[in-house]
């Protein structure tokens, strides 16, 4: 997403707990980005980072909520999913969101906002998942935190709709995409790997994987003037599984 952001004249800040990765992505788009080493389960982390955004960038404009982790083994039944694996995964997935919008609406609106006759407003896009709409026995923990994020996404929405801060909030949920995570849920379940990624195919309609930039450009859209009467919805990037 950062890339298709920068791509279309986004300032953009890669906000990442992994300072390699997230300084190589910053790297890599140039002059367009900068990298800010950021843990989102801390609120005083939050804080940090939009005021170094807001000093070297000013107000924000868009906010991409988009970390997010499985439990720490591949095969977590729900009888072995333990109550410490259960926070950590919503520590990040669902506090995280919160802490992000929460403090993304503040830093929109550091001028007072439109209802107080400012020029603030923006996009926030959470990234869920499919996982928030249908079941997987291997993903009890990650499925219940973006079911949160799916609804939390709502509340925000309407929120900043009723004091008419100009604020748009939605929700970008990926079904089976080739990500290092994507293919980590593929390989759930057991048995010949083979067999298995083949099954998984089967599900989905159009027969294949979606790939990163399928999830960006949802983003992007949801991110742009282009989406300005969209608010409080999600967009579903599956290849036809949740029709069927």
């Amino acid at each position: 997403a950062a890339t298709r952001l920068a791509e279309e004249g986004a300032k953009v800040t890669i906000a990442e707990f992994n300072s390699e990765g997230g300084q190589a992505v910053a790297d890599a788009l140039g002059g367009a980005a900068q990298f800010i080493q950021h843990d989102v389960r801390e609120e005083a982390s939050w804080r940090d980072l939009m005021a170094a955004v807001a000093n070297s960038h000013g107000r924000p404009d868009i906010l991409v909520n988009n970390a997010g982790i499985l439990a720490t083994e591949d095969h977590q039944s729900l009888v072995h999913t333990d109550l410490e694996q259960w926070r950590a995964v919503n520590a990040v997935n669902v506090e995280g969101v919160f802490l992000g919008c929460k403090y993304g609406v503040e830093a929109m609106t550091a001028n007072g906002g439109r209802a107080k006759g400012g020029d603030g407003g923006g996009a926030i896009v959470n990234v869920s998942s499919l996982a928030a709409m249908i079941g997987s026995p291997y993903l009890v923990a990650y499925g219940a935190s973006k079911g949160a994020v799916r609804q939390m996404t709502k509340s925000v929405a309407i929120d900043c709709a009723k004091r008419g801060l100009g604020i748009r909030c939605n929700s970008v949920h990926p079904g089976m995409i080739r990500t290092d995570m994507g293919d980590q849920v593929l390989g759930m379940g057991g048995g010949d790997a083979e067999a298995r990624y083949a099954a998984r195919m089967r599900m989905i309609p159009m027969g294949e994987p979606g790939q990163p930039v399928d999830v960006a450009n949802c983003i992007l859209f949801l991110a742009s003037d282009e989406a300005r009467h969209i608010t409080g919805t999600e967009l579903i990037v599956d290849g036809g599984i949740a029709a069927i």
